[in-house]
């Protein structure tokens, strides 16, 4: 994991072979990157304009990644600049509809984490199923819903 000079956002790389730029303050990553031939990531550093991310992988390569993806790089003509910032503020402006909301929101990852991704929510439903069974055919009040941001909480000082 790093963080960008200006603090505002981050980068991780992970064992899944994947690595996500995330917004500081975001509850989901904004970028993900991955291909076929990348190993594990070990390392990940943010350039200094946070212009760049570089990776280090299992396979001892080091991977140098946009950490805007849409963003082009040289120098740009004041039309092409324009239209970047006209394209942006179209997005900001429907962002509110839900066709604009689920394309911006869009992003392609690999198969293996898809499943992944899948077996945990099986997971966690079926735990969620049996709690509620548990609660339902046992005496009242002998088990008490817990949040689920409470559940991992041993101890509050």
């Amino acid at each position: 994991v790093d963080f960008s000079p200006t603090g505002t956002e981050f980068a991780s790389g992970s064992y899944d072979r994947s690595v996500r730029v995330w917004g500081a303050q975001d509850g989901r990553s904004r970028t993900v990157y991955h291909t076929k031939r990348m190993q594990r990531i070990f390392c990940v550093r943010i350039s200094a304009d946070s212009r760049f991310v570089a990776t280090g992988s299992d396979d001892t390569n080091v991977r140098l990644w946009k950490a805007k993806a849409n963003e082009k790089l040289g120098p740009l003509l004041p039309r092409e600049v324009s239209k970047a910032q006209y394209s942006e503020a179209l997005v900001e402006r429907h962002k509110h509809l839900p066709e604009v909301r689920r394309i911006a929101r869009h992003q392609h990852v690999p198969k293996s984490i898809l499943k992944a991704k899948y077996k945990k929510d099986i997971m966690k439903k079926s735990i969620k199923r049996k709690d509620a069974n548990r609660r339902k055919h046992s005496k009242p009040d002998s088990h008490e819903k817990k949040p689920a941001r409470q559940e991992r909480v041993w101890k509050v000082e």
